[in-house]
């Protein structure tokens, strides 16, 4: 065959090989290549399947908790144009264990000012009475009461912002207004002032109770997030102790007044952490990624898998909507959000409580009164310090099939031992808190006390983390709007309750409520797996998950066979120089 005549046939063939592979790329990717937006995808179906997305902020359609939202972009489906952390340090995750340590430092630590500040409030009681002129103690403690219901509020507020638009530009603008409403309240020359201000001044400070433990689980992974969860909470758990013990001896020595100046440079140091801080929420990281790469790029077909085309307004109400309607009619947070409601009031009862037995029965200086919640804290720190050995605990119990670890319910075994310390120790603390018994007794007792309390905390909500995934936030934020309302109500009832019944009863009855509540974690840590599978929104989050893994799946599959077709098309070619250097 002459020579041209060859390289002719040869370069026909190569041709029509190029021309089969192309075709078939182009029915592969025709779905998503098709279109450049979603206004052209005629298919509800297809639409549904290929936009469902596991955004924390994508909301529920019906009230009814019936389905996860669908969530449309103006972007293209294309998996080529999908932006995605590129492994460089992106994720949050992926971020040294020095960062981690130092976000979580921080988030401790503003979240034991915010806390602090709720405590520290009693031990200034005596000095307000004698400023404004009031004798009915239980007006003063009203404070803690608009100071608990600030806080449910914010958590309902905050929580979803965070979720739109990412933790840190709502940490910066609450913490900043946290700290500017301080100062109405230690220049206050009314009671009035200082119920409002401070009610306020908790809507603010509520970003920090309710969205610093999506912050930790945003850079903790699964394995370590339990131990991540123990570190942050030693501020949130010491700050009801630190609260009135820095405050006693402030009130003791340089006014009520200074009790708000105190918190007010610790709302500062916050303030300039929170500068420091980089967003962790990875949704708002692609987001702004994605709205990056298309100004850069002028290509509207950039998109993340987070993107959303609802309108403010109708997204705000979706994401306040969904923490009450989960709290209302998802059984887990029912039960629990009860239960720890109930655990935290009668945690803020205590701060009622121990002024009433040490001050007023034993004659403690207010300093000294602050001494005797050390049981507390000491009881908080033995729980954060077991971690490894809870850990342990909990890896002990047989693996999930379907994910390989321990299932949920493996941290309830925590709290099933927590819910006995409570009770225990609140009795103990009855009956030994009257000035005939040693004063060390009910310091002691405070140790079941502090260390059931911290427990519970902590693993309750690392199981509602655990089971609600997406919406661990929503679960959270319903979680903290029952607990901050039963802890700023329950209060009320303390200088009543133990006036009438004495210390001893009203220790008892509340240790009994407590002890009646044991059940609880009993029942879900027997059969919280039937009750996770009865759930219509973990079982769709589950299918969606399952949805988005197998598109993920494809892409690859696809841009692997594009991969291979070039190297075989690169193959002919130098096949087709070799053979014309050969003729």
């Amino acid at each position: 065959m002459p020579l041209h005549e060859k390289e002719v046939a040869i370069g026909s063939s190569t041709a029509e090989r190029r021309s089969s592979n192309v075709e078939r790329d182009a029915d592969d990717d025709h779905s998503s290549i098709s279109s450049a937006s979603t206004n052209s995808i005629s298919s509800d179906e297809e639409v549904q399947s290929i936009h469902q997305t596991l955004s924390r902020n994508a909301g529920l359609e019906d009230p009814d908790l019936n389905q996860i939202t669908t969530v449309t972009t103006n972007m293209t489906t294309d998996p080529r144009f999908e932006v995605d952390f590129d492994g460089d340090g992106e994720n949050p995750q992926d971020w040294s264990m020095a960062k981690k340590g130092m976000i979580i430092g921080f988030m401790s630590f503003s979240t034991l000012v915010v806390v602090m500040y709720s405590t520290s409030y009693t031990s200034g009681i005596p000095g307000m009475m004698i400023t404004f002129g009031v004798h009915s103690k239980t007006l003063l403690v009203l404070g803690i009461t608009t100071y608990l219901a600030g806080l449910a509020l914010g958590s309902i507020l905050l929580a979803p912002l965070s979720e739109m638009y990412g933790r840190r530009p709502v940490y910066i603008i609450a913490v900043f207004c946290f700290t500017v409403l301080i100062i109405p309240c230690a220049l206050a020359d009314k009671l009035a002032t200082v119920l409002v201000t401070r009610f306020f001044g908790a809507i603010a400070g509520a970003a920090m109770i309710s969205n610093a433990p999506g912050t930790v689980s945003d850079i903790a992974n699964d394995d370590y997030r339990a131990l991540a969860f123990s570190i942050w909470s030693l501020g949130p758990m010491n700050g009801p102790v630190i609260g009135p013990l820095i405050g006693g001896f402030v009130f003791q020595y340089m006014g009520w007044r200074w009790t708000n100046w105190v918190v007010m440079i610790g709302s500062g140091i916050t303030f300039a952490m929170v500068l420091i801080i980089k967003e962790t929420y990875a949704p708002a990281i692609l987001r702004a990624k994605a709205a990056k790469k298309r100004k850069e790029t002028g290509d509207d077909r950039w998109y993340s898998r987070y993107d959303d085309k609802k309108s403010f307004w109708p997204l705000l109400r979706e994401n306040l909507v969904r923490p009450l309607s989960m709290s209302v009619k998802e059984p887990i947070c029912i039960f629990w959000n009860i239960y720890i409601a109930l655990v935290y009031g009668v945690l803020y009862l205590s701060f009622v409580a121990y002024p009433i037995v040490f001050s007023e029965l034993r004659g403690w200086s207010p300093g000294i009164t602050g001494l005797a919640y050390c049981g507390i804290g000491v009881g908080g720190l033995i729980t954060i310090g077991s971690e490894p050995l809870i850990r342990r605990m909990i890896n002990s119990h047989k693996a999930d099939p379907a994910t390989g670890k321990p299932p949920p319910e493996s941290m309830i075994s925590v709290v099933c031992i927590a819910a006995v310390c409570v009770p225990v120790g609140e009795l103990i603390f009855a009956w030994t808190c009257t000035p005939n018994v040693h004063w060390i007794a009910p310091i002691i007792a405070g140790i079941p006390f502090g260390a059931g309390n911290c427990a519970i905390f902590i693993y309750a909500s690392n199981y509602l983390v655990h089971s609600y995934g997406i919406f661990a936030a929503s679960a959270l934020a319903g979680n903290a709007v029952l607990r901050s309302t039963m802890g700023g109500t329950l209060p009320l009832a303390g200088p009543s309750m133990y006036a009438s019944l004495g210390p001893h009863w009203s220790g008892t009855l509340l240790g009994l409520i407590e002890l009646a509540m044991v059940p609880i974690p009993v029942v879900f840590y027997l059969y919280g797996h039937r009750i996770r599978e009865k759930s219509g929104l973990i079982r769709r989050m589950r299918e969606d998950q399952e949805k988005l893994e197998t598109k993920k799946r494809r892409a690859a599959e696809r841009e692997e066979r594009q991969r291979a077709r070039g190297a075989g098309v690169r193959d002919e070619g130098k096949q087709y120089e070799k053979e014309v250097l050969e003729v």
